[in-house]
């Protein structure tokens, strides 16, 4: 290394900010600026913030920052997604060293999950995603200058946390943490809670960022509304305000959008069918394999009943043979029974369930609405279940609460409550939709374990089931 890149390197010790600016080229927003100087001043740092304001850009000005600027040094980062962690950190990395004059870029060798000081391999950056079942990734990193970088740290398990602190136990290591709050636990949330006193915390909202449009605050806005937990969360950078009684809390909904995992191929695919009674409800119509909803929930108005028994059949006859629901679950309230009546005419393979009837757990639930919705939640448990990014299904799925009869049963508030809590537009018609796929026979079989099942045997419009 020359002397004059020394100097440099030298003088840029202790000003990141200089350092984007003269070596990288960028000029770092205010937020940016002060999150940047704040790693010089303190080891740990916590930084919520809503979505695109520039947290990928940041931390990757760090990497760079610190890895060439000490020796020796070593960075570890980790994210809640191998894609975001590949894709997304590790690709702002590479767009900001292309931009370093020459002499800079090539004192680094860049590789897909790795970052090394030429000649010197005890000074890199290595990329590991945050698994859970692999927790040892992260460990064994010690280094006289270490640095430990977590994205999207609010989906991050907290095993992970706690296997990374041994890589903070050399004094003077840092942490830095960014991400959108999407959960109201863990690690991430406590360093803004119970253990801010040992943190350097900032917020930063889509209003403090430059780089995101004032349009998709004011759609975003108009879509969910100011009030609710993703406008606070995605917008504002805000912890949601999640109330005890919310049934599905909103961190389980965003965790099964981002996550990769494989489809359960051998698990029976099911459809569920709710059809809209009147004015601005919509018939909708999900389709879910397994741990896997496959697509965007399909959902119309406007249709009457033959034509929405003409959607399903056509949905039904565009599949690949192997690609066909073994069961199409169809509430049979009010309308629904027509559209059941003319699919059993049609040979699809249509399940009425009466969801206003008694469940399955007559003790736990008051009716069988309420406890699919419950089987839904349950799902969304799962470490391994996925579903598309489907904002207004995400919206449903996040509104409902729950509560208890004075008797000690589980009651899930109906959509005409919810349409007085929220207005008109409030109905949940995607969601039913997507809780109804938890009540076929097929489900159960695959399984092996109890689900609402209902009798082939008898009449469609007997309220019996079987379990």
């Amino acid at each position: 290394m020359s002397k004059v890149l020394t100097d440099t390197l030298i003088k840029l010790h202790n000003d990141p900010v200089l350092f984007v600016e003269e070596i990288l080229g960028a000029t770092p927003q205010p937020w940016q600026a002060k999150a940047l100087r704040a790693v010089v001043k303190n080891d740990k740092i916590s930084i919520r913030s809503g979505h695109g304001v520039g947290k990928s850009a940041y931390l990757s000005w760090l990497i760079l920052w610190f890895l060439l600027t000490r020796y020796p040094a070593k960075i570890a980062c980790t994210a809640n997604t191998g894609s975001q962690l590949s894709d997304v950190l590790w690709g702002e990395v590479s767009k900001w060293a292309r931009k370093m004059p020459d002499g800079f870029l090539q004192l680094l060798e860049i590789k897909s999950d790795k970052i090394e000081l030429t000649g010197a391999p005890d000074s890199a950056a290595y990329a590991r995603t945050a698994a859970r079942d692999r927790p040892e990734a992260l460990q064994g990193f010690h280094s006289p200058n270490m640095l430990f970088l977590v994205d999207e740290a609010s989906g991050v398990p907290d095993i992970i946390f706690q296997v990374a602190e041994g890589a903070l136990s050399t004094t003077g290591a840092k942490v830095v943490m960014c991400g959108n709050p999407t959960r109201n636990s863990g690690y991430f949330y406590d360093a803004f809670h119970s253990m801010s006193h040992r943190w350097d915390t900032m917020k930063v909202s889509c209003h403090d960022s430059t780089l995101v449009s004032p349009d998709f605050i004011r759609d975003m806005s108009e879509k969910y509304g100011e009030e609710s937990n993703i406008f606070s969360i995605r917008v504002l950078g805000e912890f949601a305000k999640e109330d005890d009684d919310v049934l599905i809390p909103l961190h389980l909904i965003e965790d099964a959008v981002k996550r990769d995992v494989d489809l359960t191929e051998t698990a029976p695919i099911v459809w569920g069918l709710d059809v809209a009674r009147f004015g601005n409800d919509k018939t909708a119509l999900a389709k879910r394999r397994g741990n896997h909803l496959l697509e965007p929930v399909l959902h119309w108005s406007g249709k009457d009943l033959m034509e929405t028994t003409g959607i399903l059949l056509t949905q039904y006859e565009d599949c690949r043979f192997l690609d066909r629901p073994q069961e199409i679950v169809v509430d049979s309230i009010g309308m629904g029974s027509a559209v059941v009546d003319r699919g059993i005419e049609l040979d699809l393979p249509v399940i009425p369930c009466a969801v206003s009837e008694s469940p399955s757990l007559r003790a736990k639930y008051v009716r069988l609405r309420d406890e699919l919705w419950f089987k839904a939640r349950e799902w969304f448990t799962g470490l391994d279940v996925r579903m598309p990014d489907d904002s207004q299904l995400i919206k449903e799925l996040s509104v409902p609460r729950f509560s208890y009869t004075s008797t000690g049963k589980l009651k899930v508030e109906s959509k005409d409550e919810m349409k007085k809590r929220l207005g008109a537009n409030a109905s949940p018609d995607l969601a039913d939709a997507f809780c109804l796929t938890f009540a076929g026979q097929a489900v159960a079989a695959h399984h092996g374990r109890a689900y609402f099942t209902h009798n082939k045997e008898m009449e469609y419009g007997d309220s019996a089931w079987i379990v």
